[in-house]
């Protein structure tokens, strides 16, 4: 479906720049927020798995690959927030 690939292309870059307007943690380094520090790595790790696999053939493997790969590059934009506000609360 081509309609969706636009909008999730779109979607992908729109979020970069809405992320830093929804920046409301108390602190502002990663190093005060340790489960966030590994979903840091894990989204790199994502993006360079993504980059891989858009190299390659649309073929079986590479088709789920990717689609699994996408839904965890948006679920870190919405597991980020949240887990940054639960460990704000735990700090309290």
């Amino acid at each position: 479906n081509k309609l969706g690939g636009v909008i999730a292309l779109v979607m992908s870059i729109a979020i970069l720049f809405i992320l830093p307007i929804l920046h409301t943690n108390k602190l502002q380094g990663l190093q005060f927020y340790p489960i966030n520090q590994i979903l840091f790595w894990y989204m790199v790790i994502i993006i360079i798995l993504l980059t891989w696999i858009g190299a390659r053939p649309v073929e079986a493997p590479f088709i789920l690959t990717g689609q699994i790969l996408t839904v965890l590059y948006f679920s870190y934009y919405i597991l980020n927030p949240m887990i940054s506000k639960i460990w704000d609360n735990f700090l309290k």
